[in-house]
C-alpha cells in the first residue's frame, strides 16, 4: 500500500470515528435506553401514546397525500411544456422553504384563527366560521402547513427523475396509439420509481418527526410532541427513550417499505436517451395556464410568509381581514428583548463551526466515495446519508442519553451549563448530507482527464486538488456550506431539545420562547422571523444560482 493510499484510508478512517460518536453512537444509546422491555410495552399500552403514534402517522400520510398532489403536475407542466416566465418558477418552488413551518405556523394563526382572514371572509359571505384550529380543523392545518413546506423536495426530486426520462419510450407508446393516461399511468410513472421513492420517503420521515409545527399549535396528541415534553422524566423514567425507540422503528419502517414498492433500481430504463425533451409551447391563451398553476400554487405556499409580515409589519390585525397600523415597533422589540441579541450571536456560533465540520467532512467523504474509490467507500457515502432517515429527535435525545450514560460525554456534552460544541456537532451531521450531495454533483462535472493531466505533469496529490479539482467543484462546496450554514440557523428538533438555558438559546428556541409569551410576544416572534425568512431566502438563491437544477439532488438519500 502506497503512502498517498494510506493516507486516504486513514481520513476515511477519521470520518467514520467521527459518525460513529456523533451520529451511530446516540443511537445505539437510544436503543439500549428504549429497549426495556416493561417500560416499552408500558408506552405502547398507555391509550394516550397509542393515540399520539396513530396521530404521528396520520399526519405523515395526509401530508404526503397533499405534497404528492400538489408536486407532481407542477414537475410535469414544468418538463413538458415552455411558457412565459418560465425560468423564475425554478426559484419560485423554492418559497416555502424559506421558512421553517413552525415559524410560519405563527402568521398562519392570523389566517386560520377563529377570528383569522378565512373566517371573516365568511362570515361577510353568510358562512358560519370554520373551527381551524380546534379539534380534527387543527389536524389538518398542520398537515396543510406542512404540505406546503415540503412539496418543493418532492418537486426537485421528480424534476430530477423527468430530467433523466428517455422520450423513446413515451414515442413508441404514442405511436402504438396509447393516450396521455394511460402512458403516464403505464409508463411515465413507473420510470419515476427513484425520484417518488427519494421525495416520499423524505416527506413521510420529515413530516413523522416533525416536532415544531404541533408544538406551535398545541397540538399535542403527537409522538414527537409527547418526546418532547417528556424531557423533564429523562433521569427518572425510561418512557421518553421507549417513545423515540418507537419513532425510530416507524420511520426505518415507512423508509423500507418505500424501498420494497418503490425504490427498484429502473435506472437502465431511465437514462437519457440520444433525443432530449423538446418543452411544447401551448398555442394562444393557453399558454400562460402553467404560469397561472405555478402562480396559484407560489401564491398558496407563501401564504405563511404574507402572514409573517403582515403579522411583524402592523399593529392590530385582530378581527380584521386587512391589518392596520404600519410599525417598525415589534423589530425594535425584537432587537431590545433580552434573548434575541444573544440567540442571534449563539446561532452564528453553532453554524459556524456546524458548517465548517460539515464542509470538512462532507467533501472528504465524496471524494472517498467519487475519486478516490476506497474500499468501504460506498458505505462510508450511506452512512452520512442516515441524518436524512434518522429523525432528529432521535439523534438530539441520543446526545443527552450520552450525558447520563458515559463520564468523557458528560464532560463534551453538557446541554446545561455549555452546549456550544453539542449543538454545533448535532448541526454538523444532520447537514453533511447536503454537502455531501452537493460536492459529489460537482465531482460528477468535474472531467477526471483534467486531474490525470496535472498528476501527469508532476503535481502531487495535494497540488492537484488545491489547483484543479477545488476551483472545478466550487460551486457545490459553496452551496453545501450555504445549506449546512442556514439550515443550521433554523434547525428546530436539536435546537428545542438541548438548548436548555436561555443564555445558550438558537433562534428557533428563541422564537418559539418568545411565542408563549402573552400580549407581544407572537408579534415580536414574527418580527424575528421575518429576519430568518429574508437570510434563507438569500441562502436559496444563491442555491439555485450556483447549481441550477442540480439544487434537487441535495435533497436525495
Amino acid at each position: 500500500m502506497t503512502v498517498k493510499r494510506f493516507l486516504q484510508y486513514l481520513t476515511m478512517g477519521g470520518i467514520f470515528a467521527f459518525l460513529c460518536v456523533f451520529l451511530l453512537l446516540p443511537v445505539l444509546v437510544v436503543v439500549k435506553k428504549g429497549l426495556n422491555y416493561p417500560v416499552l410495552r408500558e408506552a405502547l399500552c398507555n391509550p394516550v401514546h397509542l393515540e399520539g403514534i396513530l396521530n404521528a402517522l396520520l399526519i405523515a400520510v395526509v401530508t404526503t397525500v397533499m405534497v404528492t398532489v400538489i408536486a407532481l403536475p407542477l414537475a410535469i407542466v414544468f418538463d413538458r411544456y415552455d411558457f412565459p416566465g418560465k425560468k423564475y418558477c425554478a426559484f419560485a418552488v423554492l418559497i416555502p422553504m424559506i421558512l421553517p413551518p413552525f415559524v410560519g405556523a405563527l402568521g398562519f394563526q392570523q389566517i386560520l384563527g377563529h377570528y383569522g382572514v378565512i373566517n371573516l371572509v365568511l362570515q361577510k359571505l353568510g358562512f358560519s366560521s370554520v373551527d381551524f384550529l380546534g379539534g380534527e380543523g387543527k389536524f389538518y392545518s398542520i398537515c396543510f402547513i406542512e404540505a406546503l413546506h415540503l412539496y418543493p423536495i418532492m418537486y426537485l426530486n421528480l424534476s430530477s427523475a423527468l430530467g433523466n426520462l428517455d422520450p423513446e419510450y413515451d414515442a413508441a407508446a404514442r405511436n402504438l396509439g396509447i393516450g396521455k393516461v394511460r402512458r403516464f399511468i403505464f409508463v411515465t410513472l413507473p420510470l419515476l420509481k427513484s425520484g417518488l421513492f427519494a421525495g416520499l420517503s423524505l416527506v413521510l420521515i420529515w413530516s413523522f418527526t416533525e416536532l415544531g409545527t404541533p408544538l406551535m399549535f398545541g397540538y399535542y396528541r403527537t409522538l414527537p410532541v409527547q418526546i418532547f415534553n417528556g424531557l423533564t422524566e429523562l433521569s427518572t423514567t425510561g418512557t421518553p427513550f421507549a417513545l423515540v425507540i418507537i419513532m425510530l422503528f416507524i420511520s426505518s419502517l415507512l423508509y423500507c417499505v418505500g424501498k420494497l414498492v418503490l425504490g427498484r433500481d429502473n435506472a437502465a430504463y431511465s437514462a437519457k436517451g440520444s433525443q432530449a425533451v423538446m418543452a411544447a409551447m401551448p398555442k394562444g391563451w393557453k399558454k400562460f395556464l402553467p404560469s397561472l398553476l405555478f402562480l396559484a400554487v407560489s401564491f398558496l405556499a407563501a401564504t405563511p410568509h404574507i402572514a409573517l409580515i403582515f403579522t411583524a409589519f402592523f399593529r392590530d390585525w385582530y378581527r380584521r381581514i386587512v391589518p392596520v397600523g404600519f410599525t417598525l415597533e415589534n423589530f425594535e422589540s425584537a432587537l431590545s428583548h433580552q434573548i434575541v441579541v444573544p440567540s442571534i450571536l449563539n446561532s452564528l456560533r453553532y453554524s459556524l463551526i456546524a458548517m465548517v465540520i460539515a464542509l470538512i467532512a462532507g467533501t472528504l467523504v465524496a471524494l472517498a466515495s467519487s475519486r478516490w474509490k476506497l474500499k468501504g467507500g460506498y458505505l462510508l457515502d450511506v452512512i452520512s446519508m442516515l441524518p436524512l432517515a434518522v429523525p432528529g429527535i432521535v439523534v438530539a435525545f441520543g446526545y443527552l442519553g450520552m450525558s447520563l450514560e458515559f463520564v468523557w460525554a458528560r464532560e463534551m456534552f453538557d446541554p446545561e451549563n455549555n452546549p456550544l460544541f453539542l449543538l454545533a456537532a448535532a448541526y454538523a451531521v444532520r447537514r453533511m448530507p447536503y454537502v455531501v450531495r452537493s460536492v459529489g454533483a460537482g465531482l460528477e462535472q468535474a472531467p477526471v482527464e483534467l486531474e490525470n493531466a496535472a498528476r501527469n505533469l508532476g503535481a502531487g496529490s495535494w497540488r492537484t486538488f488545491a489547483r484543479i479539482t477545488l476551483p472545478l467543484i466550487s460551486s457545490g462546496v459553496v452551496v453545501g456550506g450555504l445549506f449546512a450554514f442556514s439550515f443550521s440557523m433554523l434547525e428546530v428538533s436539536d435546537s428545542l431539545i438541548l438548548a436548555q438555558k436561555a443564555e445558550f438559546y438558537p433562534i428557533t428556541k428563541a422564537i418559539f420562547e418568545l411565542s408563549q409569551i402573552l400580549g407581544p410576544g407572537p408579534y415580536i416572534g414574527c418580527a424575528f422571523g421575518v429576519w430568518t425568512m429574508l437570510f434563507l431566502a438569500a441562502a436559496f438563491a444563491a442555491a439555485t444560482w450556483f447549481l441550477g437544477k442540480k439544487v434537487g439532488a441535495i435533497f436525495k438519500l
